[in-house]
């Protein structure tokens, strides 16, 4: 079965635009270092992953050269998802200067740090016009109380292929009042119902309280059945989330509670969930 792990980064820490990165943070000691595209391939091949998707974490158009850079001679990234600046008015000539590397996929704002109507109001107009015309993809870095405003903007831009990262990041730590569950639930539900997005199974671990990790099963299986119903196999992508995952697990622990769930699944539905559906949107190939 060819397998796809759709969301994965790579980054040296002297580059200087990881901003959101801080070393001196006891909390970020875990990814506080530089993690290369050679050491990501050690992980893919112990798992029996062909191919990964590199995905921006900085919001520099120079990290996206640098990702670039990484993808030529090696094989194992099969795509790149960088950032540009979505406000200039220049975009669509950065955009195409950009996606003269075939490499380039999809472009990625980090959504999740913007206002919730930010994508709505501050874009250049033809911001969703550039992608296509180059023929990227949109992945929505998102968390509950954008998906409002992500719906909107999708429906009034039907063929940006779009993918909702990490579930839009549920708050699955917060207290069953919190309003931001409610946000989640009828966002996800509608997006999935109302629009062609799909939507990547990845960064799920990170989003969970301690309590929830000792015993994740419960808490994890839920979750999963839930979007698969709302989005179908056919649009939903395992991705790992590496080296950030390293925050909550391990590569190899979320690999294998993810197998237990798919387990449950048709051989199909597998498929789709761990390669099909990530090579398809991407174009990525074997």
């Amino acid at each position: 079965m060819f397998q796809v792990d759709a969301h994965c980064h790579i980054w040296t820490l002297d580059r200087g635009d990881y901003g959101w990165l801080d070393a001196a943070n006891p909390a970020m000691a875990p990814i506080a270092r530089d993690f290369t595209a050679a050491e990501l391939k050690a992980r893919l091949d112990q798992r029996g992953i062909a191919r990964a998707v590199v995905v921006q974490a900085a919001p520099t158009e120079a990290e996206t050269r640098w990702l670039l850079d990484q993808a030529r001679g090696a094989d194992h990234i099969a795509a790149v998802v960088g950032w540009v600046d979505l406000t200039t008015p220049d975009l669509t000539e950065r955009v195409a200067a950009l996606a003269t590397d075939p490499a380039l996929r999809g472009i990625r704002p980090m959504l999740q740090d913007l206002a919730p109507d930010w994508l709505a109001t501050q874009p250049w107009a033809g911001w969703a016009t550039a992608l296509q015309d180059a023929g990227l993809r949109f992945d929505a870095l998102v968390r509950p109380a954008h998906l409002e405003t992500l719906l909107c903007v999708l429906k009034a831009n039907p063929g940006l292929p779009v993918v909702i990262d990490h579930v839009a990041k549920p708050a699955l730590g917060a207290p069953p009042d919190d309003s931001r569950h409610e946000l989640w639930r009828g966002g996800m539900a509608r997006l999935a119902g109302e629009t062609e997005a799909c939507c990547k199974l990845s960064g799920i671990l990170t989003e969970m309280a301690p309590s929830q990790l000792a015993q994740p099963r419960e808490t994890l299986f839920a979750l999963l059945d839930q979007v698969l119903g709302w989005f179908g196999a056919e649009r939903l992508m395992w991705g790992s989330d590496w080296p950030v995952l390293r925050l909550a697990g391990s590569y190899g622990g979320w690999h294998a509670l993810s197998a237990e769930w798919l387990a449950g699944l048709s051989a199909e539905a597998r498929g789709q969930i761990t390669g099909a559906s990530a090579a398809r949107f991407y174009g990525v190939t074997q």
